[in-house]
């Protein structure tokens, strides 16, 4: 194991028995030209690979592999998206990282210390990384499930805040987005399996278990997605529930009030003939009566829960 520099790169990946790996975090011009030169990289492939937004995919040119692959990681808050780009070829790998991602160097450790495995070559560091990857959004879906998880005990304790209910949206937009990134690798390591660019036994074993990794990764997304769903719904059932609650109250008091303000309507019209307004007892009738009847209204509602 030695670092060269990339002027040297060519060379020593046609030596017999090396692999040369080089790492780039969003080159310039000038690096990814230097590149070209000493693999003899298709001009197309380093025009994608000089800038982000690429889709996840597998384009094969001539002896040589290009890969895209989505990143993610927890910056804040919020679900960042960057993107892995690499070259694949007899004796060399290029990784590209453009945006958000974890560094590669607990890969390089990993496959120093199974030479074994490393012997395999450059459709090893290959798996190494794309394994990595996913194992990235394991690390990012863990993160969700632990906030959604707190949450869903919100929601079963009280009602949510207006910023909860905010991030319920934030983070299931989010995770449509991963979805969006992550369905394409297992086309793309299904291609790999397949692939008559590898030697090395096994190898297709190793692409297989990646992408058996990555569906994995699909139906948590989605089971994150269904329960971020469910917790939305609720909280606008939990809330539409209130509203209903509140207009019964509101309802119920004005039934209540309406009787009063029915009498007083009556009494307080000038008509000559009220009988009732010369007797001795008539106010505290009527006072009696209104009482009665709010009274019965109010123990009535109470009784049906709209008080």
């Amino acid at each position: 194991m030695r670092d060269i520099a990339i002027g040297e790169a060519g060379e020593w990946s046609r030596r017999e028995g090396h692999v040369v790996w080089i790492g780039l975090l969003e080159p310039s011009d000038e690096e990814l030209a230097a590149v070209q030169q000493q693999f003899g990289l298709n001009a197309l492939a380093i025009e994608d690979a000089g800038a982000a937004h690429q889709r996840p995919k597998l384009q094969r040119y001539g002896d040589c592999l290009f890969i895209v692959a989505r990143t993610a990681e927890i910056v804040g808050e919020r679900i960042e998206f960057g993107e892995t780009h690499l070259f694949v070829g007899r004796g060399f790998l290029v990784s590209i990282r453009h945006g958000p991602s974890a560094s590669y160097t607990r890969v390089r450790a990993h496959c120093e210390a199974a030479p074994a495995l490393l012997k395999r070559g450059e459709t090893y560091i290959l798996y190494a990384i794309l394994d990595f990857i996913v194992d990235n959004y394991l690390a990012v879906l863990e993160r969700v499930q632990s906030e959604a998880d707190e949450i869903e005990n919100d929601l079963l304790a009280e009602r949510l805040s207006h910023a909860q209910v905010q991030r319920l949206y934030i983070l299931r937009r989010d995770l449509l987005r991963l979805r969006s990134g992550v369905l394409p690798l297992v086309e793309v390591c299904r291609r790999l399996e397949r692939s008559d660019m590898f030697e090395h036994a096994r190898m297709e074993l190793l692409f297989r278990d990646v992408t058996d990794h990555v569906r994995g990764v699909q139906e948590e997304i989605d089971a994150l997605r269904e329960m971020l769903a469910f917790c939305f719904d609720a909280s606008v059932q939990t809330s539409q529930s209130q509203q209903t609650v509140i207009s019964r109250r509101l309802a119920a008091w004005a039934a209540i009030l309406a009787v009063p303000t029915a009498m007083a309507g009556i009494y307080g019209m000038n008509f000559t003939n009220m009988p009732e307004l010369h007797w001795r007892y008539g106010y505290y009738v009527v006072i009696g009566t209104v009482a009665a009847i709010c009274a019965a209204l109010y123990f009535s509602f109470r009784r049906n829960r709209w008080l």
